[in-house]
């Protein structure tokens, strides 16, 4: 279950704490999905702790870092602070979509509406073009950018197009980001009520799936050699594994099956025998149980060794052929 109370998230960004302790390569990201655990405690300043210490020690995304920095400091009265590290990632222009979304959607959260329509703007001019198709980070942008555009009563422009055309929710996009949408909530209509009533449930559905799965949902993906050594080391998972081909043909269906549920954020983990070995002493299980299997991915996935799904078309196929993925398992899309 994921955390929902307070006192939850706190126990599970503990959690995480020690496991860094554990995993020094990979604290970066066990240390990034602590603090956000302990902003939805509304322990400010323990996150920012932590942002700073990850600062402090060459991180390897440090303007993500420093936006989720700002974003949490204007949270609790630090706004100058704030308002700093923003000029100061602006300034830097990464190629990376995160920081620019997280202060963007900083600076509209706090009303800033025209400095986070020039944010939304900067990063899609540097970020897309005709020659870069586009992923879901960068579709988060425009799709970020046309709410925004929408609350100023900006008409509609290219970008705007392309993120209506790529919004796959069952409320449309031009409606969801309606600034005009019923003030009617004092409305004496019954489907008035009932439609709006749907549109937030859409939004609730997807601001929670986002701040409750900081980390990819992964499938587990054992390489040939790997997976040959598992099985002859661990016999009575060949019930989960009963050939290498049914093996990636799981991976492939199991992950169309939640995109198809609407899932988003997935990902595949590679696993490697010694590492699994490593995970079953430390839960103090054996490695034979197929019940751990599904726990180890996830922590992959919250370690950052999550591989986003699906690869884009002309990018090599996840299962390591060497073929493009729309001419391996992507062709079954078709």
């Amino acid at each position: 279950m994921r955390p929902d109370t307070p006192a939850e998230h706190t126990a599970e960004a503990e959690r995480l704490i020690r496991t860094a302790t554990r995993y020094p390569e990979d604290q970066e990201p066990l240390l990034l999905q602590a603090a956000a655990h302990l902003e939805l405690a509304d322990a400010r300043e323990r996150a920012s702790a932590l942002y700073d210490q990850l600062l402090s020690a060459s991180p390897a995304n440090p303007h993500l870092i420093k936006a989720l920095q700002a974003a949490n400091l204007w949270e609790y009265g630090h706004e100058a602070e704030a308002r700093a590290l923003i000029s100061g990632i602006r300034a830097a222009a990464p190629t990376d979509p995160a920081p620019w979304e997280v202060i963007a959607e900083a600076l509209e959260s706090h009303d800033e509406l025209e400095a986070s329509h020039e944010c939304f703007t900067e990063a899609a001019t540097l970020l897309t073009s005709e020659d870069t198709p586009l992923t879901h980070a960068t579709t988060a942008l425009l799709t970020g950018r046309h709410r925004v555009r929408r609350l100023l009563a900006l008409p509609h422009d290219d970008w705007d197009m392309v993120a209506d055309t790529r919004h796959t929710g069952p409320i449309p996009l031009d409606e969801l980001h309606d600034p005009k949408r019923i003030w009617a909530l004092g409305s004496n209509d019954p489907a008035e009520l009932r439609a709006e009533i749907a549109r937030l449930r859409a939004e609730l559905g997807d601001r929670r799936a986002a701040l409750s799965r900081p980390f990819p949902v992964a499938i587990l993906h054992w390489p040939a050699r790997e997976l040959s050594e598992l099985l002859t080391s661990y016999p009575t998972l060949a019930t989960e594994y009963p050939t290498r081909e049914a093996h990636l043909k799981s991976v492939e269906s199991s992950l169309r099956a939640l995109s198809a549920s609407g899932t988003t954020n997935l990902g595949i983990v590679t696993g490697s025998v010694p590492s699994y070995e490593a995970f079953a002493a430390s839960e103090k299980t054996s490695p034979a149980s197929p019940a751990l299997l599904p726990e180890y991915a996830t922590t992959l996935a919250a370690r950052g060794k999550a591989t986003p799904w699906p690869p884009t078309p002309t990018a090599p196929c996840w299962c390591t052929s060497g073929k493009p993925y729309t001419e391996c398992h992507g062709a079954e899309e078709a």
